[in-house]
């Protein structure tokens, strides 16, 4: 039996005009197209520059062993990533959907693996995700106030301020998608600033003639496990690269802004990156890179002297800035999984008045407070992490098998099929390691994932449910339709 919806043309509202821009028809309920070329820019560079460039060069810097190693470690990771996106960008322009990996799964290789991806992204990765970050803004907003006190910020303290990010930048998202997107400019820019300043800083001392990590700077290079774990540090760095395809159909033309946002956004960061390090190697010396767990903070402590507190406050904006990022666009998967039937049907629902899926983004926020709670969040995210690169791989092993299934399949970019072969083995191999590693976190990854299976054939694939159970689904729809004031999207793809 099939939930029945309410529509706003059913009460009347048949006057309303649908915008040119809008992906809906008829009930003028729907998400719009909205994001030009510099939205789509920043909102890659925004996810993409959060705290990791801030924060962890000394994973990368410890596990190759020499700062010219560590540079090709974080050119190399760049362009991994640009490879991984130029893939997304034929995957996005081919099947046009919002959703990302989920949508492409789906397309190649049918509803099961898509919602087991679903599942995990449901429960795990997106809400950690999103809690990791906003406790990581908790813990820099407030440092230069405890800092002047000399005492440590209370973890109580971190948490509420962590809740309070988290509420309202779903506030944010849920009022305006232009209003989420201005956000999302305005910290991209104040991230990139910062970067900016730390590069300027160091070819000021490389002006200066501090030039000692430079020489001979191959000089005691790792190898073998240790160059796997340091690429594992340089591409946690540009994770966020695939975030603009969860948003494709509120991208204005996606044919073209699609892949010209990713051929600018990438190289941009790979540049902006390579050299914020050499501005950190040209400051720092090798051992203190080695043994500061947070290299910026380092940084500008030598640097920038009394004045050292302005990072913290960098780092907090980039990390609120990949929060708003992550609201904009993970939650679009759980809009498009409702829209697959996979989903209850109010997770598809967009709110009448603002054009905005203020369920998905309400559920998306519910389930990030609750993990701000959770002390062992760091070991959870962990379990997941293969996880990532395993469905990222997958999805453009369904590019490869599309070449074939579907030679004739339109599409507006199509790169040379080595480019998705050769990303496929680096994410075999990324995975492989990621097992070698941690085989105890990768089973229980595997086994939070496979707990999926029972829910998929009770909840999707399970057709003939009784009565009592369909009636309840409906009244839980009706429910939420009348609390969130929420409508069916009268979506066309297009």
């Amino acid at each position: 039996m099939e939930t029945k919806v309410i529509k706003p043309s059913e009460n009347g509202n048949n006057d309303d005009k649908v915008s040119n821009n809008s992906t809906s028809t008829g009930s003028g309920v729907g998400l719009k197209r909205e994001l030009g070329l510099f939205n789509s820019v920043t909102l890659i560079v925004g996810c993409i520059i959060g705290s990791g460039i801030f924060l962890s060069p000394k994973s990368v810097i410890t596990n190759t062993g020499s700062v010219g190693l560590s540079l090709v470690v974080w050119s190399l990771s760049g362009v991994f990533s640009l490879v991984g996106a130029l893939c997304f960008a034929e995957l996005g322009t081919t099947i046009p959907k919002s959703g990302g990996e989920y949508s492409y799964l789906m397309a190649a290789f049918g509803p099961f693996p898509a919602f087991l991806l679903l599942w995990v992204t449901l429960i795990i990765i997106n809400p950690t995700g999103q809690t990791i970050v906003a406790l990581t803004f908790a813990e820099y907003v407030i440092q230069p106030f405890f800092t002047i006190a000399d005492c440590p910020a209370p973890d109580s303290v971190i948490r509420i301020i962590a809740v309070l990010c988290l509420a309202i930048l779903a506030l944010v998202n849920a009022w305006s998608v232009p209003w989420a997107t201005k956000v999302q400019d305005i910290f991209t820019i104040a991230k990139l600033l910062a970067l900016v300043a730390i590069i300027i800083t160091g070819f000021i001392y490389l002006i200066r003639g501090e030039t000692t990590n430079f020489q001979n700077s191959f000089e005691g290079s790792e190898s073998g496990e240790k160059i796997a774990l340091a690429f594992y540090g340089g591409l946690f760095s540009y994770a966020g690269w695939n975030y603009l395809n969860y948003l494709t159909e509120e991208v204005k033309n996606p044919y073209r802004t699609l892949p010209l946002a990713i051929a600018i956004a990438i190289p941009l960061i790979t540049v902006i990156y390579i050299l914020a390090n050499i501005a950190y190697f040209a400051v720092l010396t090798e051992e203190e890179l080695m043994q500061s767990d947070a290299v910026a903070l380092t940084f500008a402590v030598k640097a920038y002297g009394p004045v050292a507190w302005i990072m913290p406050i960098c780092v907090a904006m980039s990390t609120f800035g990949s929060v708003n990022g992550g609201y904009l666009s993970l939650s679009r998967i759980f809009y498009v999984g409702a829209r697959e039937g996979q989903l209850p049907k109010f997770m598809e629902m967009i709110q009448v008045k603002q054009n905005t899926p203020f369920p998905s983004l309400f559920f998306t926020l519910i389930m990030s407070i609750l993990y701000v709670f959770v002390p062992t969040i760091d070991t959870l995210l962990n379990y997941f992490s293969f996880m990532t690169w395993l469905a990222i791989g997958m999805a453009v092993v369904g590019q490869i098998y599309l070449r074939f299934k579907q030679p004739d399949l339109k599409r507006p970019i199509k790169f040379p099929i080595i480019l998705p072969i050769s990303f496929v083995v680096m994410c075999a191999f990324l995975v492989i390691m990621g097992t070698v590693a941690a085989p105890m976190d990768t089973l229980v990854g595997l086994l939070i994932t496979l707990s999926g299976i029972p829910v998929y054939f009770v909840f999707v694939k399970w057709q003939t449910k009784p009565a009592f159970f369909e009636n309840a689904i409906e009244g839980t729809t009706h429910f939420f339709q009348k609390l969130f004031l929420v409508a069916i999207s009268d979506s066309k793809e297009d």
